[in-house]
C-alpha cells in the first residue's frame, strides 16, 4: 500500500472511531440493562434498577432509588446507588469502587474492586474479594469473608446529624478464615468485632478482637 493511501485510510478511521464508541445510557424514569457480552458507556438513571448481565462491559453505573445487580465476569467502572443494595456475581471487576447510603453490598467470589466499599445504612459483604480501598459505614454489619483482601482499611464512622440514632444492638463486624484487613480498622461507636485465629489486620482501635475458630462467626 503507498503511503498516501496509508494516511488517507488512517484519516477514515479516526474519523468513523467515535460512531462505534461505547454508548451512554440515562433516564429519569425506567431501568437500565446492559446485555450480556456487549459494550457500554456510563449508565445513569433517577428512579430505576440498574441490572447488568454476565460478560459485558460498561463505564461507572448510578441511581438514585434502584438496585444495581452485576453478572458473572462482567467488567464495570465505579457503581453507585442512593436507595438500593449493590450485588456482583462471581468474578467482576470493578474499576473503581462501590457506594451506597440506603443499600447493602455484596461481592461474591472472584471480585476484584479497584476502590473501596462504602454505606451508611447498609450492610457489606465480601466471598474471597480482592477490595483495593477501605471499607468505610455508619450503621452497617460488615463481613470480610473468606479469602477476602481489603488493602485500605476498616472504619465504622460515628454517626452524626440525622443519623445519630442509637441502634439496639451494636454492629456485627466479622473477618473471616484466612481473610486480611491491611490498614487499621478504627471503631467510633460500639461494635462486635470477631477475628478468626487464621486472618490478619492492621491496628484495632475502639473495639476488642474475639476470636473464633469455626467456619462461621458464631450469633450474638
Amino acid at each position: 500500500m503507498s503511503p498516501r493511501r496509508t494516511a488517507l485510510f488512517l484519516t477514515l478511521a479516526l474519523c468513523i472511531a467515535p460512531a462505534f464508541a461505547a454508548e451512554d445510557i440515562s433516564k429519569v424514569n425506567g431501568s437500565i440493562s446492559a446485555e450480556a457480552g456487549q459494550a457500554y458507556g456510563d449508565l445513569e438513571t433517577v428512579n430505576g434498577s440498574i441490572r447488568i448481565a454476565g460478560g459485558a462491559t460498561t463505564q461507572d453505573a448510578g441511581t438514585v432509588n434502584g438496585s444495581i445487580s452485576v453478572g458473572d465476569k462482567a467488567t464495570v467502572g465505579a457503581l453507585e446507588t442512593v436507595n438500593g443494595g449493590i450485588r456482583l456475581d462471581r468474578d467482576v471487576t470493578v474499576n473503581g469502587g462501590l457506594e451506597t447510603v440506603n443499600g447493602s453490598i455484596f461481592v461474591d467470589r472472584g471480585g476484584k474492586v479497584k476502590g473501596g466499599a462504602e454505606t451508611v445504612n447498609g450492610a457489606i459483604g465480601l466471598v474471597a474479594t480482592q477490595l483495593g480501598g477501605g471499607i468505610e459505614t455508619v450503621r452497617g454489619n460488615v463481613t470480610v469473608g473468606v479469602d477476602s483482601h481489603v488493602a485500605g482499611g476498616l472504619r465504622v464512622q460515628k454517626p452524626t446529624g440525622m443519623f445519630n440514632m442509637d441502634k439496639k444492638k451494636p454492629q456485627r463486624i466479622i473477618i473471616g478464615p484466612r481473610a486480611v484487613v491491611e490498614g487499621p480498622l478504627v471503631f467510633e461507636r460500639e461494635v462486635v468485632l470477631y477475628v478468626h485465629r487464621t486472618a490478619r489486620t492492621g491496628k484495632i482501635t475502639g473495639a476488642t478482637a474475639r476470636s473464633f475458630d469455626t467456619d462461621t462467626a458464631p450469633q450474638d
